[in-house]
């Protein structure tokens, strides 16, 4: 043999071939894991609030639609009866539970296409730096800033008869009729959800104006473009992204919106407003018919998926292309 040989015959073998174990755990390795998962370890608060915030009463609504839950089995709560699913049937079938999905979808939707250009309209006026900008994007978010609860009270004021609203059509020749309990109720909610909801929509379209660059205008401006089809090529590819997000924002909050029509009409609300939340509401609290109403909030919750599994597959799909073309 040769002296080097001889050397590494004569080498300590190492501990891991010492003891047949394996190789010995790197600390440096340990160290960057627990780096890897320390979000995660943060995340546990958050997730905890939300189990007990939303997920508990989930499943509780969940299971609840699926007993005989009224007032005389209140105190069983969740020993109640179980009937599986006749409540879901009697709330499609007896109940105006199709009627009141259909008055929040109609009435969602007539105010979201009226907000949009209203929104976009007023980002635009207000874009351009101009003397008492400030003053005006300041009052056209007055409506916005104010709570539900006090809207609707200066609105249902306003609609009194002989009140605000109707001296101002009687000035200009117009006899409206009642607005809180007739044949006007409908398009009053329709008005009111106009008023409060439309700065929103505003404040994402400006925002989305301010990430046009100015190179484009300029581009625009030297090349002669007229305003129209400047916004039409350069401007609203821009708000693509911010719109589709207010609209459908804007569209579950009308569906679930409950303290509007609540405090303008009150209970018991006129039959051409009864939406899904406050159909739930009368239901619950005044038929006590605590399990009819949980299939109703079940129902609610299921429609207000449906889009929002829409808008986020959506946003996955522009993102795998814009992935895949970088």
């Amino acid at each position: 043999m040769t002296a080097m040989s001889t050397e590494s015959i004569k080498r300590p073998l190492p501990a891991a071939h010492a003891t047949g174990r394996g190789p010995a755990p790197d600390p440096a390795a340990r160290k960057g894991l627990s780096r890897r998962n320390r979000p995660l370890w943060m995340l546990i608060p958050g997730g905890v609030l939300m189990a007990i915030v939303i997920i508990v009463p989930m499943v509780l609504g969940v299971w609840m639609s699926l007993l005989d839950l009224d007032q005389y089995s209140l105190r069983k709560w969740l020993s109640a009866p179980f009937i599986g699913i006749e409540n879901y049937i009697e709330a499609i079938t007896q109940s105006g539970l199709l009627r009141s999905v259909w008055l929040s979808l109609s009435y969602s939707l007539i105010a979201m296409v009226i907000t949009v250009p209203l929104g976009v309209a007023a980002a635009v006026a207000t874009q351009n730096s101009f003397r008492g900008r400030a003053v005006i994007r300041s009052i056209f978010l007055v409506p916005y800033v104010l709570p539900t609860f006090v809207v609707a009270t200066v609105w249902r004021t306003m609609f009194q008869p002989g009140s605000v609203v109707d001296n101002a059509l009687h000035g200009v020749g117009i006899e409206a009729g009642l607005w809180l309990n007739g044949p006007n109720t409908y398009w009053a909610l329709v008005f009111v959800q106009i008023w409060a909801s439309w700065p929103f929509i505003y404040l994402l379209a400006l925002a989305g104006l301010q990430s046009v660059d100015h190179e484009v205008h300029e581009a625009a401006a030297l090349d002669g473009a007229l305003w129209w089809k400047k916004l039409r090529y350069v401007v609203f590819p821009y708000l693509k992204g911010p719109l589709s997000l207010a609209f459908l924002i804007g569209m579950l909050h009308h569906i679930n919106n409950f303290t509007l029509p609540f405090v303008l009409f009150g209970i018991p609300a006129p039959h051409d407003i009864e939406v899904l939340p406050i159909l739930t509401y009368v239901t619950s609290f005044q038929s006590f018919r605590f399990g009819l109403s949980a299939a109703m909030a079940v129902v609610s919750l299921v429609l207000i998926a449906i889009p929002l599994f829409i808008y986020l597959r959506a946003v996955r799909l522009d993102d795998g292309e814009s992935g895949g073309r970088k």
